[in-house]
């Protein structure tokens, strides 16, 4: 059904209601739509939304999800690239919806394709591309990028399954090419015993991202300098205080943190990764977990028999997932139920045919390797 723009009912009218009101009304307007809807709920969403999603996940598995929905509108409380993958990967007959539009993500902004594709220049004009190179972009990167890598042998990849993609890479490719995470990378870089010195930074406001032509012949990783704003706050003085203050305890923590705390932790995880842990981890068992404050209030209200803290309880959530609220959450669906199509998602055509390449060559390698 065409979005009737004219007929939109205005977000205005939402701003002020009281939270019962936004939450029966969400429910309402669900039920109304049945199953031509269903909303996908990322695991760092406030829990007034979290708790109307069908469907939680990590971005990996949000992925899938959007892959085999059914529905006709896919309402994804997520952040802009995740819906704009769901896009990539849903039926050309869906339509994906991303409740407020300020949703974004700091970590994606920082690599354009442009700066991409300007770095993938440099590195042919010193010879690099003469070895095989493989581009591989997390999952938090426009889908752009996601459509280089797709045309360049490359791929996407989650926290979720970095270990096991690395792995397929190294084995066949001389060198990799990760933005726009320096830490996942070179976190998992680590894992497969890669010398630091072998791991170098891209700084694209730098010729050569401040390399030298040497360096970046010799090296077997390089990182795009990027970073997520919230794990990227965690400090290893911060472990250290906890080990002091809290002897037994355990730290959890997400390979976005940078090396040096992650080199300090117990383990080290995706999101799913974390949950699980915590899952199957004994009562009385005490757990500092450094990631989004929202996923770790939510497991420490779920499992009051454990110990559960933030590492660093000074740290805030993640604020352009935060922007998803019950009030434009509810908007969207209303709108959905009048028939108005609003803050439609659509990659365009070559863009997604590409990025559908490589994020299916992400989800198909990984099947494989479990």
């Amino acid at each position: 059904m065409p979005a009737v723009l004219e007929e939109v009912i205005p977000l205005d009218n939402y701003l002020a209601m009281p939270e019962t009101e936004l939450s029966e009304r969400i429910e309402a307007a669900r039920r109304e739509l049945g199953p031509r809807v269903v909303i996908l709920g990322h695991h760092y969403q406030r829990d007034d939304v979290v708790s109307h999603a069908d469907l939680t996940g990590d971005s990996y598995q949000l992925s899938v999800m959007a892959s085999k929905a059914e529905a006709e509108f896919i309402v994804f409380c997520g952040v802009h690239f995740m819906a704009e993958s769901a896009d990539i990967l849903g039926r050309e007959t869906q339509r994906v919806i991303l409740p407020d539009m300020g949703a974004g993500c700091s970590m994606a902004d920082m690599a354009s394709i442009d700066q991409v594709e300007d770095a993938w220049e440099q590195l042919e004009e010193i010879g690099v591309l003469e070895q095989k190179v493989a581009p591989i972009t997390y999952m938090n990167s426009s889908a752009a990028i996601k459509a280089f890598c797709g045309r360049h042998e490359g791929v996407v990849c989650t926290s979720s399954n970095a270990i096991p993609l690395f792995d397929i890479y190294l084995k066949n490719f001389d060198k990799m090419f990760f933005f726009p995470d320096q830490h996942l990378g070179r976190n998992t870089g680590a894992k497969f015993g890669i010398p630091m010195e072998k791991i170098v930074l891209w700084d694209p406001h730098k010729e050569l991202g401040g390399n030298t032509e040497e360096e970046l012949l010799d090296a077997k990783l390089i990182v795009w300098r990027g970073h997520c704003s919230v794990h990227g706050r965690f400090k290893d003085w911060q472990v250290d205080k906890i080990r002091e203050e809290h002897p037994g305890m355990k730290i959890l923590v997400h390979p976005e943190c940078p090396r040096e705390v992650v080199a300090k932790s117990d383990l080290d995880g995706s999101t799913s990764f974390i949950i699980k842990t915590v899952e199957e981890s004994p009562a009385g068992s005490a757990w500092a977990i450094g990631t989004e404050v929202n996923l770790v209030n939510r497991l420490e209200k779920r499992f009051p028999d454990k110990h559960i803290r933030l590492l660093a309880p000074d740290l805030c959530m993640c604020a352009t997932m935060f922007r998803i609220a019950p009030q434009n959450l509810a908007w969207a669906l209303e709108n959905l139920a009048a028939g108005n199509v609003v803050n439609e998602i659509v990659v365009e055509p070559e863009t997604k045919q590409w990025a559908n390449v490589a994020l299916r060559r992400m989800i198909d390698l990984t099947e494989k390797k479990n």
